[in-house]
């Protein structure tokens, strides 16, 4: 009898070859932002490691890296949140409940969640960079008895900017986790903090040894915020940010993402702070220039 193959045994058959998927839910968060709830060909799971990502594909248009924005936990569906920018993401937009696409993947390293596990986390999202975040918010939410404290800490240009509202306020009511978000300019009916994302790390309690800060966002701020983490004396081997630069073809083919020689999207997109510092010219003296 022929033994039907899981996505996982398929993908390591063809990676270069997309595998049949269809949209099953969408929502739109703003302008420009919206969410895709996808089913792979027989509803097969993905697999991927929070913080990895699928190549999408649309016939006659191209193909795209975007990050996996749901946890493993959640079977039979992967969620991608898809800012509209370019060609392929404009066509995106545009399909609804039903259409269907093609992915290649997942690709790339995901966060070390062995390593994270019986430590306290602290999640550090800057603007777009919640969304691969979720993925890692979802899944410690899911696991929260394998985890120590947990900090969430996110950054918008304005309460308009900000994607999950009704999730970040699920996640503001939470008990067993601490929240804290800032815009950087408000409106009348805001009722939080203002300012950058950095005046709410001063405030975080954490013990540094036990700490695993990731760190999420547009690339000036990670200089910043790494420069606030290493204050708080947190090991650099345990600051982990995603570098999601310039990736194209997923395979480390194309030479696109090269940084010095390493290919993001093979060793990374999750990288640890010491190993970005061992990348000569991209982070020098405790400035990450990413």
């Amino acid at each position: 009898m022929k033994t039907e193959l899981s996505y996982q045994e398929l993908l390591k058959t063809s990676p270069y070859k997309p595998v049949k998927a269809k949209i099953v839910k969408t929502n739109k968060y703003t302008e420009f932002e919206k969410l895709f709830r996808i089913e792979l060909d027989g509803k097969k799971d993905l697999e991927h490691v929070p913080g990895q990502f699928v190549q999408v594909s649309l016939f006659g248009v191209g193909e795209a890296p975007i990050s996996v924005c749901s946890s493993p936990t959640e079977k039979g569906y992967f969620d991608l949140t898809v800012r509209r920018v370019g060609g392929l993401t404009t066509a995106m937009h545009k399909l609804e409940t039903g259409s269907v696409l093609g992915i290649r993947g997942p690709f790339g390293k995901g966060f070390p969640l062995d390593a994270m596990r019986g430590n306290d986390i602290l999640i550090v999202a800057g603007g777009l960079g919640i969304v691969p975040l979720r993925s890692l918010i979802h899944y410690i939410l899911d696991q929260r008895k394998d985890f120590g404290d947990v900090q969430i800490l996110l950054g918008c240009k304005t309460p308009k900017d900000m994607l999950f509202g009704e999730e970040v306020e699920a996640w503001q009511k939470r008990a067993d986790i601490k929240f804290n978000c800032t815009v950087d300019r408000a409106d009348p009916d805001w009722k939080g903090n203002v300012g950058l994302i950095t005046s709410l790390i001063p405030g975080a309690s954490i013990e540094p040894k036990k700490t695993y800060a990731v760190v999420v966002g547009p690339p000036i701020m990670y200089k910043f915020v790494i420069v606030e983490l290493l204050k708080k004396e947190i090991p650099g081997h345990q600051i982990i940010v995603s570098l999601e630069r310039k990736m194209k073809c997923g395979l480390g083919k194309c030479g696109h993402c090269q940084i010095r020689g390493v290919y993001v999207c093979q060793s990374g997109p999750v990288f640890t702070y010491d190993e970005l510092r061992q990348m000569e010219g991209e982070c020098h003296e405790g400035e990450c220039h990413v």
